[in-house]
């Protein structure tokens, strides 16, 4: 068995060479791996940091977006299977160990693992850290939904050349795919052992660009439904008052711990949560979710630098 992992990169040199340190420390793995980074147009190429690891191929793919990226790397795979990491994420000892024993049964066909936030100073958790290890890249719950984070996915080769490929930054490529995947009649399987960490967002500026291109991609896809405007409109109230519901969750959750991270994330969550819904109704006021979309895209280059696009 060969497992091709195809990364997308884009000047994120310093998050490639922790990446590129994991998947090389990987334990129990029987099967052969080549490791495929597809540089997406960054200042210079990443090659003094590929060419220190054995089994490592670098390609370039121009057209901006980590879909077509990833394109290019499954154009260049050799593999049985295709694995799918982001350059900023680092993979468990036992993530291929994981893909290799998923797939030694032959029905399987998708599977995506656990995202975890990995905290740069575990005694010292910074004001998103604890929020972001609650809240975000909750990867089950998107499997369940029918799509998987493309920054911990598996799959086969003729299951992407039935489905057809990523789709580019215009749209959540991960979402995109994931649902085309679930029409055409492939399930994809949630594997807990197969565990990525990624770095939590340094700013909250971040973290509202985020949520811009969420907003704009659901407000477009929402806007011709019936009663739209009202659905919007209770759903960003329902957002900004959300917070209030999560202390259950805040309170149990083993994602963080001890009384401090969990305070932080209340704060965090109840900040964004604000953010959110005063968002909503500003995309509802315009009447335009594509022109926040655009806005997003012509900083596109800034947020995927900083590895925050996903």
């Amino acid at each position: 068995m060969l497992i091709s992992v195809i990364i997308p990169h884009l000047n994120q040199e310093d998050h490639l060479k922790i990446g590129l340190k994991a998947l090389h420390a990987q334990e129990s793995v029987t099967a052969d791996i080549e490791i495929i980074v597809v540089d997406n147009g960054s200042t210079r190429l990443p090659e003094p940091v590929c060419s220190a690891w054995p089994g490592v191929r670098l390609v370039s793919e121009r057209t901006p977006g980590p879909g077509p990226a990833r394109n290019r790397g499954i154009g260049e795979a050799r593999g049985d299977i295709l694995a799918f990491i982001d350059a900023d994420c680092r993979a468990d000892p036992g993530w291929i160990a994981a893909i290799e024993a998923a797939f030694a049964n032959r029905r399987t066909q998708i599977i995506g693992g656990d995202v975890r936030v990995g905290y740069e100073n575990a005694a010292r958790p910074t004001f998103l850290e604890p929020y972001e290890s609650i809240y975000s890249y909750r990867n089950n719950e998107h499997i369940a939904e029918g799509f998987s984070g493309t920054g911990n996915l598996a799959t086969l080769p003729s299951v992407v050349a039935n489905v057809g490929p990523f789709a580019g930054i215009e749209v959540a490529e991960d979402r995109d795919w994931g649902l085309r995947a679930g029409a055409a009649g492939y399930a994809i399987q949630y594997v807990p052992e197969m565990i990525v960490f990624h770095p939590a967002r340094k700013t909250f500026a971040e973290l509202t660009k985020k949520w811009d291109r969420h907003i704009a991609h659901d407000f477009e896809r929402m806007r011709s439904r019936p009663l739209a405007t009202l659905r919007w409109l209770a759903r960003a109230v329902a957002v900004a008052g959300s917070p209030v519901f999560e202390f259950r969750t805040l309170l149990v959750s083993p994602r963080v711990s001890g009384p401090y991270e969990r305070l932080l994330a209340f704060l965090c969550l109840t900040r964004i949560r604000f953010y959110r819904g005063g968002r909503m109704i500003a995309v509802l006021l315009q009447s335009d979710g594509r022109a926040l979309s655009k806005a997003w895209n012509r900083d596109i280059g800034t947020i995927r630098e900083d590895s925050r696009a996903r």
